[in-house]
């Protein structure tokens, strides 16, 4: 609580939704939002600037980052060189509330859930990275809180809102993809702990100058500075990021978990694990989920494959096509087997052939569409809805948290769709919620 006023907490705790009315700048809907942008480096400088393409629509009035200063946030800084800026996000609402409407999350994955918390029950809507969060409690309660707020949300899983999203809608509808009984994802590009050999989290180096490390641990365990966890490392260790799961899966599976109906699934399976770790992600693994029959729908199996060399098995459909991506899907039907990739990219039929056979029964997608980023900021004036709000995000999370724990736990998870636990793994039950918050960090929990 040292980085929170005694006036904000009482107002959070005590004061509850209500504050978020206090707090909330009145605007018209042809107003530009005022946003502040949490995580200016990374991520988080390619989210304000995509935001900044639709410059008519915001006012940019506040830059938060545990480091400014430095080659990750100098392009923003120099965008914005009269913008207030914070180490802290809790300084920055504690000072600035009243003139921000909304905020992106872009941070390490362990860090979005409470500095959207905290935006939430002030009333601010929130655009926050994939993954949502970094457990599946967390998830929970992220979407929750959205509903009670009554705020604005967008999971930054941008394909959501490409090609890929209105395809998908539309074959689905049409009856073009129906009966899916089992998906092939791969996420098999090179990662940061790739070839690391760990036998616990690094001892620590001298905290830079200006880096607020407190604040970038927040509700996580706490371990001393170091080059292997920041920046950009942290998403190779456990107690910090989702790995593969949390950075691709958002972007290769968004569109079948929503449309198919996949909701939770009721077993887990780590097929493979080589290098399994305590503390890193193993390097290569192959994780399977079991979805359940959804009304008269089938069914589904999905093998997520990660690793430079675990690939999938090779459709037989693909056999005259010889390009290899690294990164995408196979969905296979009753009836037919799609191809696709990753973020917006659109399906594809194969064999070609069998694509060109359906010719006009396909539908064709037409008309302009929001961005990802417009679609947000145009759903905060009350014009559109958006299209990865957390009610979508948040299930979509949660599926990666459980494969997750296969890949640190192994073996097999048998997970009760109806009560949401565990049922046969005390310690991976136990790891839905995590670890307990860092001591001064309880708050965000009860927000």
């Amino acid at each position: 609580m040292s980085h929170l006023s005694r006036r904000q907490f009482g107002k959070l705790l005590v004061a509850g939704s209500a504050a978020s009315l206090i707090s909330t700048r009145a605007y018209s809907a042809n107003s530009k939002v005022n946003i502040a942008f949490i995580g200016c480096g990374g991520q988080g400088e390619n989210d304000a600037f995509n935001f900044l393409r639709n410059k008519e629509l915001i006012n940019v009035v506040a830059l938060c980052d545990v480091q400014f200063g430095t080659k990750h946030t100098e392009k923003l800084e120099k965008e914005f060189p009269d913008v207030p800026r914070f180490s802290d996000f809790r300084k920055m609402f504690d000072k600035m509330g009243k003139d921000i409407d909304a905020c992106t999350v872009a941070v390490p994955d362990h860090s979005h859930f409470p500095i959207a918390m905290l935006a939430m029950s002030l009333g601010k809507h929130v655009y926050v990275e994939k993954p949502l969060a970094h457990t599946f409690n967390e998830c929970k309660l992220m979407m929750d809180a959205a509903k009670r707020h009554k705020v604005v949300t967008q999971m930054g899983n941008q394909g959501h809102s490409g090609a890929n999203y209105f395809q998908f809608k539309a074959w689905k509808e049409a009856g073009i993809i129906k009966d899916v009984t089992r998906v092939d994802a791969y996420m098999n590009s090179p990662r940061r702990w790739h070839g690391w050999k760990v036998s616990g989290y690094p001892k620590g180096e001298p905290t830079p100058a200006g880096l607020d490390w407190d604040t970038w641990i927040g509700t996580a365990p706490e371990h001393p500075y170091d080059p292997e966890l920041h920046p950009g490392n942290w998403r190779s260790w456990f107690d910090y990021g989702d790995g593969a799961f949390g950075d691709w899966g958002p972007h290769i599976l968004d569109t079948i978990h929503e449309f198919l109906e996949l909701g939770m699934p009721e077993k887990i399976t780590a097929v493979k694990r080589d290098g399994p770790s305590e503390f890193i992600f193993p390097q290569a693994s192959t994780i399977r989920f079991d979805f359940p029959k959804r009304g008269d729908m089938p069914p589904v199996a999905i093998s997520w494959y990660d690793g430079v060399s675990n690939l999938p098995p090779r459709p037989a459909e693909l056999a005259a096509d010889k390009k290899i991506e690294r990164n995408g899907k196979i969905i296979y039907s009753k009836d037919l087997v799609f191809k696709g990739g990753t973020h917006s990219d659109a399906l594809r039929i194969i064999p070609e052939e069998k694509m060109k056979d359906l010719g006009d029964k396909l539908p064709r997608i037409t008309g302009k569409n929001s961005d990802h980023y417009a679609n947000f900021i145009l759903s905060v004036q009350g014009k559109e809805k958006t299209r990865s709000p957390f009610e979508v995000g948040a299930p979509l999370t949660q599926v990666f948290c459980l494969g997750v724990l296969a890949q640190r736990l192994g073996g097999e998870l048998v997970f009760d769709r109806a009560t949401q636990q565990i049922t046969n793994n005390t310690i991976a039950n136990q790891l839905l919620i995590g670890p307990p918050p860092r001591k001064g960090w309880e708050q965000f929990y009860k927000l």
